[in-house]
């Protein structure tokens, strides 16, 4: 198929067969000029579906639309003989019945075929496949017996994994992954969202947070949809706080720090609010006395990891990611030390079968 003409291109003595392609995801309606000028200059328009949404649109626009069974390939050629026009308004597959008889023709080089072309009507937008996650995710929570009845709280640990599990995918390199467990925590998102929506008291839903992120980037970058300036990524940064600190108005810095985060990001937190506000705070001495819970070396590993937390912030460096970082490459000795235990092994191991010495 072609890409489609102006409409008021001369058409050929076969005439010119049209199939406008629309996009569920975009409001009825709201179809591209060339579609509409190729609409109302058509010679015959039809359509298979009598309740496809554009067809409300079309009528009151003076479009006559014919419904019902569409010609066969065959009689559709009948019907642009002259220089008609024909446009099919196609479903979401694209009438691949009609589109396959059509190319039957034109390959048996027998028949003298119209202009085949394929005009989209209407595009996704960037961000338009989400409404089919939210469509979905709703179908799920109203028909699956397990997600009809979760609660947030149910869904906190899968929240916490799929966090996780995007992380790993970070540090791995792994773009598969890495797309796969995005969806993952879009997924939470979503689940929440719905369970929040049937709330009875002050329920919402997913417009209502995307509306409240929007909000607050907006807010939150006066540089970008606002009068301020920033040059570099510091001045940015400072925009953030500023803006942050007046919206939440917090009596302490610690105010807002999760505690339940993992220990070292924690400490990392912790220390960063006070590097920020510029605070003076010694860190903490360990407790003495047998009582005194934190004592021992138990203790003074955990004091020593806060001081460590505390240097590698102000140096600019995640602690948390630092031992993953480490942890990982401690992962790869004990595999690599696995593997040479396994070969060394090898030779005598029961298991080797028949032919072993």
């Amino acid at each position: 198929m072609t890409s489609a003409a102006a409409p008021d291109a001369p058409a050929a003595d076969s005439g010119r067969i049209v199939l406008l392609t629309t996009s569920h995801r975009v409001a009825p309606g709201l179809l591209s000029w060339p579609a509409w000028e190729t609409l109302r200059a058509a010679d015959e328009v039809r359509c298979a579906d009598a309740g496809h949404p554009q067809l409300p649109y079309l009528a009151e626009a003076g479009v006559t639309v014919r419904t019902g069974p569409l010609p066969a390939a065959r009689e559709l050629l009948d019907l642009c003989a002259g220089g008609r026009t024909v446009v099919v308004l196609a479903d979401a597959a694209g009438e691949p019945a009609l589109t396959d008889g059509l190319a039957r023709l034109a390959g048996s080089g027998r028949e003298r075929m119209p202009d085949l072309e394929l005009l989209p009507g209407s595009y996704d937008l960037p961000g338009a496949r989400l409404l089919d996650l939210v469509q979905v995710m709703a179908q799920i929570r109203a028909q699956c017996p397990w997600s009809s009845v979760r609660t947030h709280r149910d869904l906190v640990k899968y929240g916490i994994e799929e966090a996780y599990e995007l992380v790993e995918a970070i540090e791995e390199g792994d773009r598969r992954e890495l797309r796969e467990e995005l969806g993952d925590v879009l997924l939470q998102v979503v689940f929440h969202a719905a369970i929040a929506a049937e709330h009875e008291e002050e329920p919402f839903g997913i417009d209502d947070v995307a509306a409240t992120i929007v909000e607050k980037l907006i807010h939150r970058h006066p540089h970008v949809f606002g009068a301020e300036t920033a040059e570099s990524p510091e001045d940015v940064k400072a925009h953030w706080l500023r803006t942050k600190a007046a919206e939440k108005r917090r009596t302490s810095v610690t105010e807002g720090v999760p505690l339940g985060q993992p220990a070292l990001a924690l400490a990392a937190k912790l220390a960063g609010r006070v590097r920020t506000e510029g605070l003076v705070v010694p860190l903490p001495e360990l407790p003495g006395g047998a009582g005194i819970e934190g004592a021992g070396r138990a203790g003074e590993v955990g004091y020593e990891l806060l001081a460590l937390a505390v240097e590698a912030e102000a140096a600019g460096t995640d602690p948390e990611s630092a031992l993953r970082a480490a942890s990982r490459a401690y992962r790869d000795a004990i595999l690599a030390a696995e593997a040479a235990d396994a070969g060394a092994r090898g030779g005598g191991s029961e298991d080797d079968g028949p032919d072993s010495p």
